[in-house]
């Protein structure tokens, strides 16, 4: 049976019964629960799902040997499975990259044994992960039974997630009739939320709301996003943010998004992405939560007419939030 046939099986059996247990063993069981429920390293669960789905497709390989570099008839490409099979069709909360590219996972070139000590944070879902792929080897779990458990739980993330998400926007629409929100407690709300941690992404999203709600005034509109954690040149994006005159597919404006201050090497980096862009960029725009440097916004504007009339600026996020909001009042709701 092919991969695709094994998941979609899998999947179906997963979704009859969201509450039936496959694996008995208690402890495996709450050891999976917390691979899956894991937010803040997500690459222990696309790990866990490549290996087994391995092992189901060819029964003779070692689910704890996904590197090729070990050389071992029973080893296998952990990355193969992992990017070409687990393409997120049906939005389980996982990384949208795989996990065999991160730093923690990325040179090993040996098997995945209980032994070996995997640097990342949280570690405990590195030894977690090696733990149940050594409980598969071990033949104490099926590997058919832990990747069954472990699409189910992703599912019901995936449903709560959904569900949370259903009741805020069932609040908003039943509190339509209240006097909406000053563009000042906007400013508010997102601030309180940038001082969160994980919040980095939070930029992106203000950046392309404003563009969203205001893409039929202005006549420009911002192209989807591409994955928050992939590198500008493994995407080829200008930025984190591309923006497109109405009716063109052209990029015009690239925004960029710091959660530190802008330095000078950042803008060296903007203007080889400009001179290498397909279209002529009129604005590269970096938008920073930290205090903006004068002499490196004054090397900024260096560059307008060494790159043919692009102007590259930094601008402070809050401050642009704010006189968006004014400058667009009667938008701002639909920004929210």
């Amino acid at each position: 049976m092919e991969p695709n046939e094994i998941l979609n099986n899998i999947l179906k059996a997963a979704t009859r019964n969201l509450r039936k247990r496959n694996v008995s063993n208690p402890e495996i069981l709450k050891r999976l629960e917390y691979v899956c429920k894991c937010i803040s390293n997500r690459a222990g669960i696309r790990l866990l799902m490549s290996c087994l789905l391995a092992k189901l497709h060819r029964k003779k390989v070692d689910p704890r040997k996904p590197y090729t570099e070990i050389g071992s008839k029973d080893s296998f490409s952990g990355r193969t499975y992992d990017e070409r099979y687990f393409i997120n069709e049906n939005q389980l909360p996982c990384n949208t990259t795989t996990a065999f590219l991160t730093p923690a996972l990325r040179n090993i070139d040996r098997p995945l044994t209980k032994d070996i000590e995997i640097i990342g944070r949280p570690r405990d879902i590195y030894s977690s992960t090696l733990q149940l792929l050594d409980d598969v080897y071990e033949k104490r779990v099926s590997a058919n039974d832990l990747l069954t458990d472990a699409i189910r739980f992703l599912i019901q993330i995936r449903n709560e997630k959904r569900r949370r998400m259903d009741e805020l926007v069932g609040e908003l629409k039943e509190g339509k009739g209240a006097l909406p929100m000053s563009s000042e407690q906007i400013v508010t709300l997102i601030q309180q939320h940038l001082a969160c941690k994980n919040s980095s992404r939070l930029t992106v999203l203000v950046i392309t709301a404003a563009y969203k709600a205001a893409s039929f005034r202005i006549g420009e509109w911002s192209k989807p996003l591409l994955a928050h954690n992939a590198a500008d040149l493994q995407t080829k994006a200008l930025g984190d943010v591309e923006i497109c005159l109405v009716g063109d597919k052209n990029v015009v404006t690239a925004y960029e998004m710091k959660m530190k201050r802008v330095t000078a090497d950042d803008i060296d980096v903007a203007v080889q992405k400009i001179a290498r862009a397909r279209s002529e960029i009129h604005n590269y725009i970096f938008i920073t939560t930290e205090k903006i440097d004068t002499i490196v916004e004054e090397y900024a504007a260096t560059f307008y007419e060494k790159t043919g009339g692009t102007e590259i600026t930094i601008l402070d996020c809050i401050g642009f939030i704010k006189h968006y909001l004014l400058f667009f009042h009667r938008l701002r709701e639909e920004f929210l």
